[in-house]
């Protein structure tokens, strides 16, 4: 089973909670997240169906006006996004990293999707505008032409709404940053 998921992220916290109950009772879907981020934002991260899930998003979005910072749904979750969202994912051994930072939790989620659809790259963590001025970014590892290729492309996706802030991609990062970046944020 394909599991979908909707992230609506808002600069009000009290609209936000409001907002959740509405996409929640308009359509049969999965509460997954809804909390405050930094810096006074609202994040709503839901699961279900596809239509379920459009149908929320939709109806959130709709009445969020101008406190509406993003949205967005993907129909067909890569499985490597909530574990990369809920924490780190383990490398084994040291290799190629790429970080793709973006203004949006969901420009950056909706990047790592496919940047982790289109590269054989491990998405190691996904860290959400906790403590970072409402940034979130992305930290993917792999061989250097792989973290080439979904930097690129999470770089293109988050672009193309205007929310990619800056990427890297180190080849051989130093053992010192390695070991930080594999260890529990």
């Amino acid at each position: 089973m394909s599991q979908s998921i909707g992230i609506l992220e808002l600069t009000s916290i009290a609209k936000g909670i409001e907002l959740a109950d509405l996409m929640l009772k308009s359509a049969g879907v999965t509460l997954l997240a809804s909390k405050t981020l930094c810096p006074g934002k609202y994040l709503v991260i839901l699961g279900g169906d596809v239509g379920a899930v459009q149908q929320s998003i939709a109806s959130g979005t709709q009445q969020a006006g101008d406190t509406l910072v993003d949205s967005m749904v993907i129909p067909r979750l890569h499985p490597s996004i909530l574990p990369a969202i809920s924490g780190l994912t383990p490398v084994d051994q040291r290799q190629s990293v790429g970080v793709v930072e973006t203004w949006s939790v969901a420009a950056c989620v909706e990047a790592a999707d496919a940047a982790v659809k289109a590269a054989n790259v491990t998405l190691m963590r996904i860290h959400m505008a906790f403590g970072i001025g409402g940034k979130c970014y992305m930290v993917l590892a792999g061989e250097v032409s792989d973290v080439r290729n979904a930097v690129q492309v999470a770089s293109d996706a988050a672009g193309a709404k205007g929310l990619l802030v800056n990427r890297c991609v180190i080849p051989r990062p130093h053992d010192a940053l390695w070991r930080q970046l594999v260890q529990e944020a």
